[in-house]
């Protein structure tokens, strides 16, 4: 086998044709600035080429497919093993998935219930058990030595027949109680006939002999009958003839038998799958009965998503301070109901006292409950909404309910996704919906308290091996907060990337190339160390390793370094450097080990802005405050959202400062992005844009008023197709379709601005839509997108890309990158002011016709807050952004961070999840979350400047930025002693 992994010639996207040598079986590093063709080395080149010699070893029907994807644009690479990438996105988009799933956790344990589970009758709590021959005897046995006992089974009857119709419909008499009494006299006859002697009817036994008695009886007793097979005293010496009458009982009564005590109690056996006590029958476990993702065990209600659409009064009825004749019910406003619903609203006051200018949350109960239950006389919102339900075929009306829809737990499974049947199973008193609810960490506990007997423990190691080698690897990646039931779309991508990696170490490979896209995203400083000795782990199992990544901490722990650029875009794709980790600091040439040396550094800000306490402090300090304006420091103002409860959090009151920047931190889990993202968020988005998306639990909001809007900078993708690019993105593309039209070239075609646009018919290539590639949807794999062979990538006609502005086509310009066009659109102010946005964030490297598909989270991120720069400028508007320094390097930190300072400049405010402590020491103002993770963390740890933070012994991230602010605080002690 070869040492290395050789590589020659890479050109793929900015790549220079570069040779580089890999060492095999060690943790590789891979980094640069941003757009310096790390993924392009990574993921486009190495990964692909693993991938696609995979692919190879498959069937004929998945090789059809290979000479149509496109090969990376590479000489050859020798040395490559299968690889696997794991990237920092979480592609799960759809409800089904949950980390039980995600994880096979979830799978052992639907075996786990299927074999060892036990399920309990829920009108008798006991046990249902199928009973054998010898279980029965055990049981009548047991403690009963003296007493007589019957043993019996039950005697079908016959249902009476059904009346006869006669003529009109009307039914006739059917055989009447004379001719029950025919029917069972024949039936115990029959018994007879075969050797029995005796029957209970009801309570009362009776010889079969006496037949008009039992005729008689029995007409009326008809559903309980019991044919006696033995009747005999109990005791050690009648063990095989008891086994002989249960024997014939069961055989008898079909799987089904009794005991009759003599002066004591029915004990009812039964071979089927049947409660003991009530007779009530069940369906024996398998592991589909638990899967919510199949038919047979999704509640039949939401249909395994625990879940349902329903009306939400609170959209319906959205602002309770607004009076009934203002608007307070907001379907009643809308110009199609207005009129009637008012003139309704004003009957309904006349007719019941209602008063309609009194704020709604203002009026009794009873008046409330009449606006939304409705009368006799009147249809109140709820009747108003299920005669609109009974429309829905019309599609106003479902755009119309789409607006007052919210999503509630089932009401049938209650949120447990599994039909009824499945959580009468239980192992230690809890059913599979309950333990799925339970952290990765107490879970591990419930298993290791589990009590099997020696039979249950044998058919249960197995598969309790591998539930708990599983958890093990979860809690090694640092997730052991995390629910089973948790969505996986929920997750954050650090978290989705995380998982990933357990799945991969739960599969224990060798000799497997491991490709991983900044495995540091959404990780703490303090769980570095731990994401450090899985890596190495992987290595040391005899794996190649190679990782795409910015944090010092991991650059300085690598075996093998390799530095791309020395610039972006064009100016990168070189190896600036590549060896052993630590040689790099002798390296001039690279900016990243001019940042490792220290010669270059993210400064601190010469002054943070002053922010006032929040308002419940100055309430505490007796000095009353407006709610959410604080008057010691004069323009300091802030919005406060109070007892936010939702996942983890603890009824906290998170206090804003506006016009900052304000960075939210804290150890996975703590519950960052459920404050900020699903809470926060959220509620402002509703308050600003309406909408009915789920948001987290709170109790008020206030200071919404000094904020003009909210925008969500996310990494979610500009765009999901290769016709989406930067260009139209920032809304430049019009402005250069207008220069072409104006060309000599396009007039004498007499071409308009669309005749360049690729999203119309005219001058795009038919083919392929404008789109330059074609897609392939791959049969249980991802969808392949290859170059179109007609237009050959430039999506337009021959004809169109005749037409030249300044010497280059249409197709020229796109591939332009945005430093490129400004140069080459230099006279075009309105133009150049946009591309400047672009540069502005660290973007100058991007080709302006980049499809969207190959932008990463970080540059899509950076997009949208250029989009924000490049027009008028934003004021008191709330900027929130997620870890936006995903992707960057040192020197793209440094320019992103100087975007959204200036954002802050402009009058608006900035809110960041972030963990880079190169981020974290230039806030305004920091809310560190913790202390822990999951049931752990959802608390206020510290809040302040970055300096308050650091001073407090409970903050994990006042510890890590410590070292960070005391260089500042040396620095400043030399100057003031005049050294």
């Amino acid at each position: 086998m070869l040492d290395t992994i050789s590589i020659r010639g890479a050109r793929e996207h900015n790549l220079k044709g570069i040779d580089l040598d890999l060492p095999r079986g060690e943790f590789i590093v891979i980094t640069g600035l941003s757009g310096s063709g790390k993924s392009s080395l990574a993921f486009d080149t190495l990964y692909a080429e693993g991938h696609r010699r995979y692919v190879e070893s498959l069937s004929t029907y998945a090789r059809q497919f290979l000479e149509r994807v496109d090969k990376p644009d590479v000489d050859y690479i020798e040395g490559v093993s299968p690889a696997i990438a794991i990237e920092q996105r979480n592609p799960v988009k759809h409800s089904r998935s949950t980390v039980g799933t995600a994880t096979e956790v979830y799978d052992y344990l639907r075996l786990l219930y299927a074999k060892v589970g036990e399920t309990v009758c829920p009108a008798c709590d006991a046990p249902v058990r199928p009973d054998t021959v010898e279980a029965a005897v055990d049981r009548l046995l047991s403690g009963r030595a003296g007493d007589r006992a019957y043993v019996t089974f039950p005697v079908e009857t016959a249902p009476a027949d059904p009346p006869k119709k006669g003529r009109g419909g009307k039914g006739k008499r059917g055989p009447g109680k004379d001719g029950r009494k025919e029917r069972l006299s024949n039936l115990l006859e029959n018994l007879l006939a075969r050797g029995f002697l005796r029957v209970w009817i009801g309570e009362e036994l009776f010889n079969l002999s006496e037949k008009q008695e039992m005729a008689e009886a029995a007409s009326t007793k008809s559903e309980d009958i019991q044919a006696v097979v033995d009747r005999l005293r109990l005791g050690k010496n009648v063990r095989s003839r008891l086994d002989d009458s249960l024997e014939i009982a069961f055989r008898e009564g079909g799987g089904k038998a009794e005991a009759r005590i003599a002066d004591g109690p029915r004990l009812p056996f039964s071979r089927g799958f049947a409660c003991s006590l009530c007779g009530r029958g069940f369906e024996p476990p398998t592991p589909l009965f638990f899967s919510f993702n199949n038919p047979q065990g999704a509640c039949p209600e939401c249909g395994g998503f625990g879940n349902k659409l329903d009306l939400d009064l609170d959209l319906a009825i959205p602002d309770r301070t607004k009076t009934l004749a203002g608007g307070a019910v907001d379907p009643w406003t809308r110009p199609r109901h207005r009129s009637h619903y008012q003139d309704e609203l004003r009957k309904l006051a006349r007719r019941e006292g209602v008063d309609l200018d009194v704020p709604f949350g203002s009026l009794p109960k009873k008046h409330q409950r009449m606006v939304i239950e409705g009368t006799k006389e009147f249809r109140g919102v709820r009747p108003f909404f299920e005669r609109l339900n009974r429309k829905k075929y019309k599609i106003w009306v479902r755009m119309f309910l789409r607006r007052y829809l919210g999503t509630f737990p089932c009401s049938r499974c209650r949120g447990a996704r599994l039909r009824e049947d499945a959580l009468y199973v239980q192992i230690a008193g809890r059913n599979i919906s309950e333990v799925s609810a339970l952290s990765v960490r107490d879970l591990r506990g419930f298993l290791d308290a589990i009590d099997l007997s020696p039979g249950q423990t044998g058919v249960a190691e197995d598969i309790l091996a591998q539930l708990r080698s599983r958890l093990d690897f979860l809690a090694y990646v640092g997730v052991d907060y995390l629910t089973l039931d948790r969505l996986t779309r929920t997750l954050s991508s650090g978290e989705a990337q995380r998982i990933n990696l357990a799945n991969q170490l739960g599969a224990q490979l060798a000799g497997t190339l491991y490709i991983l896209d900044e495995p540091t995203v959404g990780l703490h400083p303090s769980d570095n160390a731990k994401l450090l000795r899985i890596l190495k782990g992987l290595t040391a199992a005899g794996n190649t390793v190679v990782i795409v990544e910015h944090d010092r901490d991991v650059i300085r722990e690598a075996d093998f370094l390799v530095d791309l650029g020395p610039g972006a875009g064009e100016r990168g794709g070189e190896v600036v450097f590549a060896g052993p980790a630590g040689d790099i600091l002798s390296c001039e040439d690279s900016v990243t080990a001019s940042y490792l040396r220290g010669e270059r550094e993210i400064p601190l800000p010469e002054r943070r802005r002053p922010v006032g306490d929040p308002p419940a402090v100055k309430a505490r300090r007796g000095k009353p405050a407006r709610p959410g304006e604080i008057p010691a420091e004069p323009g300091t103002v802030f919005f406060s959202l109070l007892g936010a409860g939702e996942n983890n959090l603890k009824g906290i009151d998170f206090h804003l400062p506006l016009g900052t920047f304000t960075c939210v931190t804290g150890v996975s889990g703590s519950g960052k992005s459920t404050l900020v993202h699903d809470t926060l968020y959220q509620a402002l988005h509703r308050i600003f844009h309406g909408g009915s998306t789920p948001m987290g639990r709170f109790r008020e909001v206030r200071g919404v008023e000094a904020l003009g809007g909210v925008v969500l900078l996310d990494q979610a993708p500009i765009g999901r197709t290769p016709r989406s690019n930067p260009v139209t993105y920032i809304k430049a593309y019009d402005a250069i379709r207008r220069l072409f039209a104006e060309t000599t070239g396009a007039r004498l075609r007499r071409y308009g601005p669309g005749h360049f646009s690729f999203n119309v018919t005219g001058g795009r290539c038919e083919r392929c839509k404008g789109d330059g590639h074609e897609k392939i949807e791959m049969h249980f794999m991802a969808d392949l997108f290859v170059r179109c062979p007609e237009c050959e990538g430039k999506r337009f006609r021959p004809s169109t890309l005749e037409v030249r502005h300044r010497g280059k086509n249409i197709h020229d310009v796109l591939s332009l990158t945005v430093d490129g066009a400004l140069r080459f659109f230099s006279g075009e102010p309105s133009l150049v002011r946009r591309l400047e946005a672009l540069s502005r964030v660290g973007l100058g490297y991007i080709r302006l016709g980049q499809p969207a598909t190959t932008l990463s989270g970080g540059e899509a991120q950076r997009l949208k807050i250029a989009v924000q720069l490049a027009g008028k400028d934003p004021s008191r508007m709330l900027y929130i952004l997620d870890e936006p320094t995903t992707g960057l390097h040192f020197q793209d930190v440094a320019v992103l961070l100087r975007a959204l300072h200036r954002l802050v400049a402009l009058g608006n405010t900035v809110l960041v999840i972030e963990h880079n402590l190169d981020v974290v020491k230039t806030a305004d103002h920091i809310v560190d979350l913790g202390p822990g993770g999951g049931d752990g963390g959802g608390r206020i740890v510290a809040r302040g400047t970055p300096e308050e933070v650091a001073d407090c012994p409970e903050s994990l991230t006042g510890r890590h930025l410590r070292p960070l602010l005391e260089t500042r605080a040396r620095d400043e002690a030399v100057m003031g002693s005049g050294l």
